[in-house]
């Protein structure tokens, strides 16, 4: 709103009701315009952009109605109440369906009419908050560049997501395969959320009543009805990362509901019906998975509809200016800083390092220069990337201890990072469950995104 609770075009003919309305309007602390006719209310619209329109409909040579039509056509996005003493319910529903946001007959009713123009004034507000909202997410989750693959596989994606089809996204660990799925999701027809699960972040034991949902009493702990994924995404889409990790019990129940569109909560008979869209993404080799009888076959075939690949940043080392640019401009807007551009040899240092945890790797880099320092940062990491740790002080542990948590915590961070950050991927190599490794990097408080960044 542009002063107090914003600027009100009231068009009227009659200068009786014109004056009346800027008495009651001004005195609530809306700013009212005049307009005597039709055409003085389109040029007062374009002109001033107001944040609520007041239009008479019985006007002579250009009448409400016509004024409407008018407006919509040059993309007046103000909300339009419509104000007549010769209100019809045909008239009303004629200007409801051109896009008016409410209809009121004379004499006006002071309080109706208040309340009206609150509604309106709201109903703009949220518009406004919303379309910012959705331009930042927008911003935020955009995939940046102009690699030939990149663009190869947005292709692939822009094509596939007006379908019903399943897509299959593969890549390593941080390469935007979350980014992928939701833009598969924005630019299909689905009016549902976009909803996703961390399929390697839930216990097998979990892992069912996340996805299905369940009743009061299913389980140990099941105090009240859950509602799963599945139901919180219908009629839009469900992304399932590191589909590897599902258990073949699990996988079996997910194929059910491809097949069906059909689903039982844990511990309920209920079957329930719904309309999903699934978009799945994996970094392991599920034709190596199926082989060793640790993948459902069928469920591939499910989700292999669409197959895409996310591309290494180390292929695509020609995008890291943009990136770079891109997070930049990010960090800066989320923490309302104005912030330079990083010097010629950052970026050049930037180009040249290996990416083992990818775009989430470089992202993580860019914000620790911005902290730290550019040159700080650069001067802590030694060929290959790897950080400079120097010697050790063994005189740093009072206890046999404190030796061993210290050990074991670099160790699992450096396990982590050999494996791009991806859990299931590191609980193998280390030979422990993927539960156990879990519960460490609760004890250690490791944050594997942070982490991944050095």
């Amino acid at each position: 709103m542009k002063k107090g609770k914003g600027r009100v075009l009231i068009v009227d003919d009659e200068e009786a009701i014109r004056r009346s309305l800027d008495k009651i309007l001004r005195y609530e602390g809306y700013e009212p315009i005049l307009a005597a006719n039709g055409s003085q209310g389109v040029n007062l619209a374009l002109q001033e952009e107001p944040d609520l329109i007041l239009l008479d409909i019985k006007m002579p040579r250009m009448d409400g109605i016509e004024v409407l039509e008018t407006l919509i056509k040059q993309g007046t996005t103000a909300p339009v109440i419509m104000i007549s003493g010769h209100g019809t319910v045909q008239t009303a529903v004629e200007a409801t369906r051109l896009g008016a946001f409410d209809f009121l007959e004379k004499p006006l009713n002071r309080e109706r009419l208040l309340i009206s123009c609150r509604n309106a004034a709201r109903r703009k507000e949220l518009e406004t908050t919303n379309k910012e909202l959705r331009e930042q997410v927008t911003n935020r989750y955009q995939i940046v560049g102009e690699d030939p693959r990149l663009i190869k596989c947005l292709n692939v994606i822009d094509r596939a997501a007006p379908t019903k089809a399943t897509v299959l996204i593969t890549g390593e660990s941080g390469t935007g395969k979350e980014l992928i799925a939701a833009r598969i999701h924005e630019r299909s027809d689905r009016k549902g959320r976009f909803v996703q699960v961390n399929c390697a972040a839930i216990p097998d034991d979990l892992i069912e009543s996340e996805l299905f949902g369940h009743v009061k009493g299913a389980f140990t702990g099941a105090t009240d009805n859950q509602m799963g994924k599945f139901q919180q995404a219908d009629g839009g889409t469900l992304f399932l990362d590191e589909i590897a990790d599902m258990s073949l019990n699990t996988q079996a129940k997910v194929l059910r509901v491809l097949q069906e569109g059909e689903f039982q909560s844990v511990g309920s008979p209920k079957v329930h019906q719904v309309d999903v869209r699934v978009v799945a993404a994996t970094n392991k080799d599920l034709e190596e998975l199926i082989t060793k009888g640790n993948f459902r076959e069928d469920l591939f075939f499910r989700l292999n509809v669409i197959p895409v690949g996310s591309v290494p940043l180390n292929e695509r080392r020609g995008d890291i200016p943009a990136l770079v640019a891109h997070f930049l401009e990010l960090f800066g807007n989320e923490n309302n800083m104005k912030i330079e551009p990083f010097a010629g040899k950052t970026v050049d240092f930037l180009k040249r390092h290996n990416y083992r945890g990818n775009i989430r790797e470089l992202k993580n880099l860019v914000e620790r220069m911005i902290i730290l320092g550019e040159e700080e940062v650069i001067a802590g990491l030694g060929e290959g990337g790897k950080v400079r740790t120097g010697e050790m002080d063994f005189t740093d542990f009072s206890t046999l201890k404190k030796f061993k948590e210290t050990m074991e915590k670099r160790f699992l961070e450096a396990k982590l990072k050999q494996h791009g950050g991806n859990i299931s991927k590191t609980a193998e190599a280390i030979d422990t469950p993927r539960s156990n490794l879990y519960k460490k990097l609760e004890q250690y408080v490791i944050n594997v995104e942070e982490l991944m960044g050095g």
